[in-house]
């Protein structure tokens, strides 16, 4: 197992006890898979198969119910697959929890983050409308994965 980073779990905790949540041995734990795949999405039902592994006893719904609870405060964030719709999490919180974007690789399955939020692009184009969410992520080959790709084909 690669070593966590521990600015990013401190931020997680803060962010967990800040908003009243108690940092329970099960939380921690979650926050430390989560952590172990914090450069890409995992499956919610890979996640839950994990937390089970540790825990037996643990309920799908208590797992499921402190995902959304993190992903409500702003510590894990919600996906849908591209390939299958299923739902995928990755942990996403940062020092200045900062609204933004990603792109994911689709052959590696790397995360990066985007600085650069493209509503303001649309709201333009919709004069008069209130725009109450939206949710906006790149696909494709990351610099790596297509150096790799152009060597084979």
């Amino acid at each position: 197992m690669r070593k966590l980073n521990k600015s990013s779990r401190e931020i997680a905790v803060k962010v967990l006890k800040a908003n009243g949540y108690k940092l329970t041995k099960q939380r921690q734990s979650l926050i430390d898979i989560l952590f172990e795949f914090e450069d890409r999405y995992i499956e919610l039902t890979k996640l839950d198969q994990l937390m089970r592994e540790k825990y037996p006893k643990m309920s799908h719904n208590t797992i499921y119910r402190n995902v959304k609870e993190f992903a409500t405060i702003g510590i894990v964030e919600e996906s849908q697959s591209e390939v299958d719709g299923k739902t995928e999490v990755k942990l996403d919180c940062n020092e200045q929890h900062t609204h933004h974007h990603h792109f994911i690789c689709n052959n590696c399955g790397k995360v990066r983050g985007l600085e650069m939020c493209p509503l303001d692009f649309f709201e333009e184009q919709l004069p008069g409308a209130e725009i109450t969410g939206h949710h906006f992520e790149l696909y494709g080959l990351c610099a790596q994965c297509k150096k790799e790709l152009s060597k084979v084909g």
